[in-house]
């Protein structure tokens, strides 16, 4: 079968929250450390860390997997959040280039081999871990208010993950 020409931004994996991976099942696969990116993958859109992400994170720490947080996001959003969830973090990472999730890999001490991706935009955080050779898992968004141009990057997002469907029988 040949490739889609779509196919550079599709997810390895889909699942739709970053609450319900089965981690230790990653773990078991290989995968030691994780990356994920906030804004609407593990909150609402520059909400802070609640109780949920903070057990998460103590949750991947029991089991023994990293974490990194990256965003494209400043410092004053990205520190604070990382801090209260325990976890290492870049901000200002320049998604969708691979260099920030390289250096995630890097700050874990891990290979891209060894890392997973999660994050809720095809366009910015799935084609930066294809791009950077880390698996990618797609999560829906926590809320449907968006900034205005991720509303306008929602639209072609939605032919992409149709494409993906098709080729994956889902």
């Amino acid at each position: 079968m040949s490739k889609h020409p779509f196919s550079r931004w599709f997810p390895d994996e889909v699942c739709h929250s970053a609450y319900a991976i089965d981690y230790e099942a990653l773990y078991a696969q290989g995968v030691r450390g994780v990356i994920y990116d906030i804004d609407n993958t593990l909150v609402p859109h520059g909400a802070p860390a609640d109780e949920k992400a903070i057990a998460l994170f103590a949750h991947l720490r029991e089991i023994g997997l990293s974490a990194c947080l990256i965003s494209n996001n400043g410092e004053a959003r990205v520190k604070p959040f990382a801090e209260a969830v325990g976890a290492r973090y870049l901000h200002k990472a320049g998604k969708p280039s691979g260099r920030g999730y390289r250096a995630a890999c890097e700050m874990m001490n891990i290979t891209p081999e060894q890392a997973v991706f999660v994050g809720d935009q095809v366009f910015t955080d799935i084609w930066g871990a294809r791009r950077a050779g880390i698996r990618s898992i797609l999560t829906a968004p926590i809320n449907p208010k968006e900034e205005i141009q991720i509303i306008l990057k929602r639209i072609p997002e939605k032919w992409v993950m149709a494409a993906y469907r098709r080729q994956n029988g889902k």
